[in-house]
């Protein structure tokens, strides 16, 4: 299928490593230019060198999305580098709590404030800073790359964070969505990527299991039975990046490979 994405132009926050990176490789095998944006110079140079193959422009941008002032430069040199932006995945956060999650009483108000500043907030400065390039040009889409606790309880930060991005991406969707723009969110559950290994390890420690039992439980809380991979994640991003996902807007998609179980309509 032909995503109509050659020659578009996007921002990936979060786009050295992970689903940030999965995603910056299937837009870039559609033929779209990219921007990455993280805030360690070593590891962005080394992703995109693993872009090269694609034969698509790639742009590096040091930037921390907490900092407003950052995010705004790193638009405004974006656009001036690849003539404009069609398209902006937020992925710029860490990647949900700890294993346990904190009880109420070792909740600290500045952990909470930290996941919103980074994860809501960094996404919103970044959708606000692209809004008005995507509104001049009548076409964009801003995709955010979420988590499944926004559905499910257990962590109060990972859910709260979640839940906030989702309500954001709706209220975006109407306000921009008459001026050709689709603000979408995904949201992820436990993904393999350079970081399974450490949350493996983690889930073990807490739940006094093997390293093998916590995989499984991991692979078990799927309908398909295993974790879903960064790329596979990708391709529903690369999907609603694209002219083609017109008909979705201000809708969560759920990509964990199904919660058991759960029935979401």
């Amino acid at each position: 299928m032909d995503l109509h994405l050659d020659g578009r132009r996007a921002i990936i926050t979060g786009g050295s490593r992970g689903i940030g990176l999965a995603v910056a490789r299937g837009l870039a095998a559609e033929g779209a230019h990219l921007a990455l944006v993280a805030r360690d110079p070593a590891r962005l140079q080394a992703a995109a060198q693993t872009l090269a193959s694609y034969g698509r422009k790639v742009l590096t941008k040091v930037a921390d999305t907490t900092d407003d002032l950052a995010v705004q430069a790193m638009v405004g040199e974006v656009a001036d580098g690849l003539g404009g932006i069609d398209i902006l995945v937020n992925s710029a956060a860490q990647p949900g709590g700890t294993v346990p999650p904190a009880k109420l009483a070792d909740l600290a108000d500045d952990a909470i404030r930290a996941e919103l500043e980074t994860k809501l907030l960094g996404y919103l400065r970044c959708a606000r800073a692209v809004a008005p390039y995507m509104q001049r040009q009548g076409w964009g889409r801003i995709i955010s790359v979420s988590g499944l606790a926004a559905r499910q309880a257990g962590s109060v930060a990972g859910s709260v964070r979640n839940v906030a991005v989702a309500a954001m991406t709706k209220n975006l969707a109407d306000e921009l969505g008459p001026d050709g723009i689709n603000v979408t969110v995904v949201h992820p559950g436990s993904t393999v990527t350079e970081r399974t290994a450490g949350l493996v390890s983690q889930l073990a420690s807490a739940t006094n299991t093997t390293e093998e039992e916590a995989r499984a439980r991991l692979a078990l809380a799927s309908s398909i039975g295993r974790m879903v991979t960064a790329d596979e994640v990708a391709a529903v991003v690369t999907f609603l990046a694209s002219p083609l996902s017109v008909a979705i807007n201000g809708d969560a998609i759920a990509v964990g490979g199904g919660a058991r179980g759960a029935i979401h309509y």
